[in-house]
């Protein structure tokens, strides 16, 4: 087998008034408990403190799908120190997840058939991609989320339909 050499890993934040951080892996690591609570530490709380004043003070709250670095003890323990809320996300309820729809998806169409030559073209086309997006396409994403949540519920856990 051979790593794949066209793939990068991002992990965005954002809320309903937009971005609040693009964060790119190192190239050959994963996503661990340790990997994923530092970047909620040194990266996303500075983050927000810079972008969204006020917001540590008002309250964060996290809507993260169920994988391991998201539930584990010490990322559990790193949200609660942060005094951030996580949003319970119910296992396998991929329609709960609004950065699928609403950034992910549209991302995935617009860079689509587009070559990179390295890791930097391809954050600069994400950078500007994302910068570029009205507001509303975020804030849709959080008021959809809601209808999607309600739904999910009517149908007793089966999944939504867009």
């Amino acid at each position: 087998m051979q790593r794949s050499a066209d793939k990068v890993m991002l992990t965005f934040f954002w809320d309903y008034n937009g971005p609040i951080l693009e964060h790119y892996m190192p190239r050959g690591s994963t996503v661990t408990s340790a990997t994923y609570s530092n970047l909620l530490r040194e990266n996303l709380k500075p983050a927000i403190r810079q972008k969204r004043r006020g917001l540590l003070t008002t309250g964060v709250c996290l809507l993260h799908d169920s994988v391991r670095p998201h539930t584990a003890t010490a990322t559990v323990s790193t949200i609660e120190e942060l005094r951030f809320e996580c949003i319970p996300h119910p296992p396998y309820s991929p329609d709960l997840t609004p950065s699928d729809f609403h950034v992910f998806g549209p991302l995935k169409d617009a860079l689509s058939g587009t070559q990179f030559w390295d890791d930097y073209e391809v954050r600069s086309a994400v950078h500007e991609w994302q910068r570029t997006r009205p507001k509303e396409i975020f804030s849709r994403g959080i008021y959809t989320l809601v209808k999607r949540w309600l739904k999910c519920i009517e149908l007793e856990g089966d999944y939504v339909e867009q």
